[in-house]
């Protein structure tokens, strides 16, 4: 089980005042070809918050993270971190841990040598690193003086965790950092994520696993196509979306008068029942609808779920 890592910096300055952790202004990216991966996307990180980045595959969450810390340069707008503008070397990179597009280590190096070699290939003081914390948060036991070539890949997970994690950062970026973990150690890196931000870390958390975000973030983003389809709480994310699921005694027959209802705008079938997303339709009329044609409903009942709102936004999404 994850414990409080004790990290040097209990109480750093910078933290809870001045500019957000990230503000993107019409972010844009294209690659040869005339391929567009992120197009004009702007959105605010506050202090404090865990903040989702949400799409489905191909959407451009890992090329606006690679932006974000100055791992490829945007063809337009800008990414300012704590109010500087992102560039290779800034030093506001310092303050900022990132696991982006999995973990790389030199494999016949030991954990505890690739967290060093890591450290002092920015120019610091290994004195100066959060390493027994780093350590204390990869739970890797006598592992950590192994060769990493001879780790799972949950294991090199976990190194890369902690490596995020060397310099105490006041920004957390974890792009998908749950792969390859088992559902115990996804669990435990939930947990670390909540606690990071208990004691003042900013933390961006992208992921496919909407059951993932909804549990740890307080805030999300949905893109699709490299283009903003809604931010804000993640409250207010499921509570826009009217969601019912309902069972009942012949789902063929229903499926057939629910698509002709309007107000239905998708049917899904989840067994036993169907999940059904409504604008403007009141769950009363489904039931009447479908009682009308003889169809009996055992149950109906209204959901607000993030995966819902992430349908229903990305339904609505002109394509």
């Amino acid at each position: 089980m994850i414990e409080a890592p004790s990290f040097n910096r209990l109480a750093p300055s910078p933290r809870g005042v001045g500019a957000p952790p990230v503000v993107l202004s019409g972010l844009t990216k294209r690659f040869r070809g005339g391929v567009t991966a992120v197009d004009g996307l702007s959105f605010t990180v506050e202090r404090g918050q865990v903040f989702g980045l949400l799409g489905p595959n191909g959407s451009g969450k890992t090329t606006t993270l690679r932006m974000l810390v100055g791992l490829i340069h945007p063809t337009a707008g800008s990414a300012h971190l704590f109010g500087e503008r992102v560039a290779p070397g800034h030093p506001v990179l310092r303050r900022v841990g990132a696991l982006i597009e999995g973990p790389a280590f030199v494999p016949h190096l030991t954990g505890r040598r690739n967290l060093e070699f890591f450290w002092r290939a920015g120019g610091q003081d290994l004195g100066k690193a959060n390493l027994q914390a780093a350590l204390e948060v990869a739970e890797l036991g006598s592992a950590i003086d192994r060769r990493v070539g001879t780790y799972s890949k949950g294991m090199q997970q976990r190194l890369a965790l902690a490596q995020a994690l060397l310099n105490d950062p006041e920004l957390l970026i974890l792009d998908e950092p749950t792969a390859g973990l088992d559902p115990q150690e996804m669990r435990e890196i939930r947990q670390l994520i909540r606690m990071m931000a208990e004691r003042g870390s900013t933390v961006i958390l992208s992921s496919h696993i909407l059951a993932e975000v909804e549990q740890v973030c307080t805030h999300a983003a949905v893109i699709d196509g490299g283009r903003l389809v809604a931010s804000g709480a993640v409250a207010e994310l499921t509570a826009a979306t009217s969601s019912v699921y309902v069972e009942v005694d012949n789902v063929d027959r229903a499926i057939a008068v629910l698509k002709g209802l309007e107000g239905v705008v998708q049917i899904a079938h989840e067994a036993p029942g169907l999940a059904l997303q409504l604008d403007g339709l009141k769950r009363e009329a489904v039931v009447s609808a479908l009682v009308s044609a003889e169809i009996g409903v055992e149950t109906i009942t209204s959901r607000h779920t993030l995966e819902d709102a992430f349908l229903h936004l990305l339904a609505e999404e002109p394509q």
